[in-house]
């Protein structure tokens, strides 16, 4: 458990961001291996199937991660002001707020999946097999959700281990259980859903009960499960807040999917893996995202200002150091990255990936401004501005795939995303220079 309203800056913020950043690496690990798995054993045409359900996967995933980090800004604000009982009280409208959701939203998925595989223009040769993959992921999002919120809740208090513990022993069970069913039981792509919900399961329990026993502050009362109006009503804000940035991200991605869709299987191929490398090389920004969501809420409860501001500043210095590594590696190593991830040597594959990295990468250090900003505006409370510049960004990658991408192929889809964040940046700078409480300079660093 960390306060992260003392001490220096650089370090508590590199401190709290290493547990993450590995976590999210073997998160991120897993999902590679998993697509590695899935070509190498199943061939190409079922991780074409795979693949062109990953964006939908991604929007699912991506609001249950805002929703419940969302959830956590209001704890980490009440644990930043020292207010236990508050934390705790919160965790518990949490619970019950994320799982009404994620009923809710697994119902409406399910029953209206196969009208939402037709929207993404889904390959009838992939149709069933991706139905028959992203179906098992869909119902079992609620243990997805229920990890979020354990996880979240340990990150708000200045926990950023334990998750990660947690997220590694998933992480290999994960992979264990591909390959007992995909090829020992012979479920196919199901197998590899199953999987993944499994041990998502696994992981929320083993979290849920060393987090109860650990920390006595977290242990609830009856009273926490009553209804408060205005607790839920904040916790419900910032959640559904960032969890509605994610999902406009998403969205947005869904979008372009849909274009990808109708260009056969080696495109679709080699987008999914650059995907892959993409998550790879933009996991530091969502990473340093997440430390300032939990840092500058737990600042914002103190009164810290100071340290918000210089947090931010510390913040961006780290994200841009990484984009020059990673533009490095796109004009270096991207070849092998590709091979490594598909397990493919069709070379229209592998060139039309690398083209994708080679000229995305490049605006990267706006992409880390993105992420560091509004992270850091929405753990002072401030949603607003974050889902303008997430509405700019669906906007964007809709009239791509509107007016683009019939001119310049797939060459529209690799441009979408260089183009759409300068716009949505220019949002995020104006508010970080003009917010009211970060003109506020009370407190010392």
């Amino acid at each position: 458990m960390k306060d992260l309203t003392k001490g220096n800056t650089l370090k508590v913020i590199i401190n709290f961001t290493i547990p993450i950043f590995v976590g999210s690496l073997f998160q991120l690990f897993y999902s590679l291996v998993d697509t590695r798995i899935v070509g190498s054993t199943l061939g190409e045409e079922a991780l074409a199937a795979v693949g062109a359900t990953a964006t939908l996967n991604s929007l699912i995933v991506g609001f249950l991660i805002g929703l419940t980090n969302g959830f956590s800004v209001i704890t980490a604000q009440y644990f930043g002001a020292g207010d236990k009982d508050k934390v705790r009280k919160s965790v518990a409208q949490s619970l019950q707020l994320g799982l009404i959701l994620s009923v809710f939203l697994t119902i409406i998925s399910v029953t209206g999946l196969k009208h939402i595989l037709q929207w993404l223009n889904m390959p009838e040769e992939h149709f069933w097999q991706g139905y028959a993959y992203i179906v098992v992921i869909l119902a079992g999002m609620t243990t997805a959700m229920l990890y979020n919120v354990c996880a979240s809740v340990l990150r708000a208090v200045g926990d950023t281990v334990t998750p990660l513990c947690f997220l590694i022993i998933s992480t290999l069970l994960n992979i264990f259980l591909d390959y007992a069913l995909i090829l020992g039981a012979g479920m196919g792509v199901e197998g590899a859903a199953y999987a993944t919900v499994i041990s998502q399961a696994i992981a929320f329990v083993s979290c849920a009960v060393y987090m109860f026993r650990k920390y006595d502050f977290l242990r609830f009362q009856r009273k926490d499960f009553g209804f408060d109006s205005q607790m839920a009503g904040r916790i419900l804000t910032s959640g559904l807040s960032m969890g509605f940035m994610q999902s406009l991200v998403s969205l947005g991605t869904v979008s372009l999917q849909s274009a990808i869709n109708t260009f056969g299987t080696n495109t679709i191929v080699a987008h999914t893996a650059a995907r892959k490398i993409t998550e790879l090389f933009m996991l530091p920004f969502g990473v340093l995202g997440m430390t300032m969501t939990t840092f500058c809420g737990q600042n914002r409860g103190a009164g810290r200002i100071d340290r918000i501001k210089d947090g931010i500043k510390k913040a961006l210095f780290l994200a841009w150091g990484w984009c020059a590594l990673v533009v490095l590696a796109s004009y270096t190593i991207a070849p092998f990255l590709i091979r490594a991830v598909t397990a493919t040597t069709v070379r229209e594959v592998i060139d039309t990936a690398v083209l994708y990295l080679k000229v995305d990468t490049l605006l990267y250090f706006v992409t880390a401004v993105i992420t560091i900003f509004r992270n850091a505006l929405q753990g002072i409370g401030d949603w607003f501005v974050p889902i303008i510049s997430s509405s700019i960004e669906l906007a964007g990658k809709i009239l791509v795939v509107i007016f683009l991408t019939p001119l310049l192929h797939y060459w529209g889809i690799i441009l979408a995303e260089p183009i759409v964040w300068i716009l949505m940046v220019i949002p995020l700078i104006i508010r970080m220079f003009t917010h009211p409480s970060l003109k506020n300079t009370g407190g010392t660093a």
